[in-house]
């Protein structure tokens, strides 16, 4: 199967070119990275296993804590200026700061957390990172070195 940038499909993974901006793109608009048509969310944070229109492996992703990081960094950048904004200019009461920042910041960060993840798995694909290269083989396992028995499994640095 080919897509509209000139790769194609080989066992569910796509081979060619990936463009890293476009794909980005897709990413922030919730699609898969490679196609920008099948969703790339089942549910509100839960990544597809495969898109449901070109058949792209998505369950590589290993996006763990970075998206609520960056969602924190954005909002708390956009939230504590606008409350220091509006405290120099009309130095409201405490309850007022209280109920107009607490659902602000709550609602910005449930509408961003999404798009920053599915930048970041995005970037991912676009990368070739955490399995989604097609021509690297699977780690099974850990990916951790044997430890010979006969090495001390000490973790303390006591003499």
């Amino acid at each position: 199967m080919q897509d509209r940038v000139g790769s194609f499909q080989h066992g569910g993974r796509s081979t060619g070119a990936r463009p890293v901006l476009d794909s980005l793109w897709r990413g922030a608009a919730l699609k898969c990275p490679a196609c920008g048509r099948g969703a790339m969310f089942r549910r509100y944070l839960k990544v597809v296993d495969a898109c449901p229109h070109c058949g792209e492996e998505l369950h590589h992703h290993r996006a763990d804590d970075a998206p609520p990081y960056f969602t924190i960094v954005i909002v708390g950048h956009v939230v504590v200026g606008l409350v220091l904004a509006v405290e120099m200019a009309y130095r409201p009461p405490l309850w007022l700061h209280a109920a107009l920042w607490l659902p602000l910041t709550v609602i910005l960060a449930l509408l961003i957390l999404p798009v920053v993840k599915g930048v970041l798995v995005a970037l991912q694909w676009a990368l070739l990172m955490h399995g989604f290269d097609p021509d690297a083989k699977e780690v099974i396992g850990d990916g951790l070195p044997e430890v010979s028995p006969w090495v001390s499994r000490r973790l303390d640095f006591r003499p």
